[in-house]
């Protein structure tokens, strides 16, 4: 009887064992919550497509439109002028910017010249005997021509005859042996070709000059020229005529020009083109540092975005039926912080800003609405 009672009790307590086992693991099964894909708050843009103009930022150096390096054309003492011949000095245009010692190189001039007079004289006679009908004209050039001025044209010929007679007395040879010397002797004197400056002097009186020695450098302040570099791809998108705007670094004023010259040539190392800006401005130097703002051609259709909306370099999201979207564009000129792109229609709304863990699908909302 006592066997079958600790039999009965022991399976009464196994199976009792099991029951409380199957409780505690029954309790300690969590339930699995149901998966709930919040709505993230963002803000976007309605597109509404418009023509944009294109603005171009780059920079470059002033220089002078009309500049010209000073160069002697022949050799003597360099001497003193009206003014002192230095950096910074004004000159005004036929005034006297240098001269340059003549004295021996002008009797070699009137030697030929009086050369050239005899033998104008010695023939005389012979024209007023055989050549009777073209006596007074060369009698007219004799009595007009002067050893204190510039040698006149000779007459023209009027037949064979009068050319083979001054010809073979040598009064072409002499007449031109004189105009050379003579344009010769007028590079001792050099003058202003217009309202300028000097801004380069390399010589002092008493310094003996040669031929082909640079003396200095002469400009004309008051049109001045910017050369800037854009790439390949922006020629596009101007014209000669295309208004500029330009700063100097640093400061708030404003120079205003407009594209007179388009390189036609691609800069090899570079891949960019030389585009020259003409302007006129009184504060503007030689060599200043500018920026330069081009306003360039017109995009029609197109809208501007921030740049770092731009997902894979041809896409953006934008916002159907509660969830984002990546739709592809057309990317067609990028600013430093802004693109011009095209292919979005009117009314898609588009993120205004990035959305940190943004994917295709996501679910949103819109919080805030805002025209572009």
């Amino acid at each position: 009887m006592r066997k079958i009672i600790l039999s009965v009790l022991g399976v009464l307590i196994i199976v009792l064992a099991i029951f409380v086992a199957k409780f505690i693991i029954d309790s300690n099964v969590k339930e699995k919550p149901e998966n709930l894909q919040l709505e993230k708050p963002v803000v976007v843009q309605t597109v509404k497509n418009r023509t944009i103009p294109v603005q171009l930022t780059t920079n470059g150096t002033v220089s002078a439109l009309n500049k010209f390096e000073i160069f002697a054309e022949v050799e003597g003492v360099f001497l003193k002028s009206s003014k002192n011949f230095r950096a910074g000095q004004y000159y005004r245009k036929g005034e006297l910017l240098l001269k340059i010692n003549d004295r021996e190189f002008t009797a070699n001039v009137q030697s030929v010249k009086s050369s050239l007079f005899s033998s104008l004289s010695s023939i005389m006679p012979d024209l007023r005997l055989d050549y009777p009908d073209i006596y007074p004209k060369w009698k007219a050039y004799l009595d007009e021509f002067s050893m204190k001025s510039s040698t006149p044209e000779l007459p023209e010929f009027e037949n064979n005859k009068e050319r083979y007679f001054i010809t073979g007395r040598n009064i072409l040879s002499d007449y031109y042996t004189l105009k050379n010397l003579e344009e010769r002797l007028s590079k001792f004197n050099l003058r202003a070709p217009f309202d300028g400056v000097l801004t380069e002097a390399l010589v002092n009186e008493g310094t003996l000059v040669r031929p082909g020695q640079k003396l200095g450098e002469f400009i004309d302040p008051s049109v001045f020229e910017l050369m800037i570099a854009l790439k390949q791809e922006y020629i596009k998108f101007i014209d000669v005529g295309n208004k500029v705007e330009m700063h100097p670094l640093n400061q708030d004023e404003t120079f205003e020009g407009e594209i007179t010259r388009i390189n036609a040539q691609i800069d090899q190392s570079s891949q960019s083109v030389q585009v020259f800006i003409r302007f006129k401005n009184e504060d503007a130097k030689e060599g200043m540092y500018l920026e330069a703002i081009v306003t360039a051609n017109e995009i029609e259709n197109s809208v501007q975005i921030p740049r770092e909306l731009i997902i894979n370099t041809s896409e953006v999201y934008a916002v159907e039926d509660g969830l984002l979207k990546l739709i592809t564009i057309n990317p067609v000129h990028f600013n430093k912080e802004q693109v011009i792109v095209k292919g979005i229609p009117d009314g898609t709304k588009i993120l205004s800003g990035v959305v940190p863990g943004a994917y295709s699908g996501m679910k949103v909302s819109i919080e805030k609405e805002e025209s572009l």
